[in-house]
């Protein structure tokens, strides 16, 4: 009986191990999505800001735009 109680011991130590595991990386999957779905919302926010921008923007007639020397 203690030989079965022993392996019996070792499978749920096992399993415990396995479950944190896996609850861990739940966790930090949870944490990953929040972070994207913030930094999603902001470029949105950012876009459409942009996007108004450009629309309101009186076009300058006689000057051209010339791209930065780099």
């Amino acid at each position: 009986m203690t030989e079965n109680s022993k392996s019996r011991e070792q499978a749920e130590i096992a399993f415990s191990k396995t479950q944190t595991e896996y609850l861990a990386r739940t966790r930090a999957n949870a944490e990953i999505d929040v972070v994207a779905a913030d930094r999603d919302a902001k470029t949105a926010r950012l876009r459409e800001l942009r996007l108004e921008r450009e629309a309101n923007a009186v076009p300058q007639v006689g000057k051209a735009k010339t791209a930065p020397n780099r």
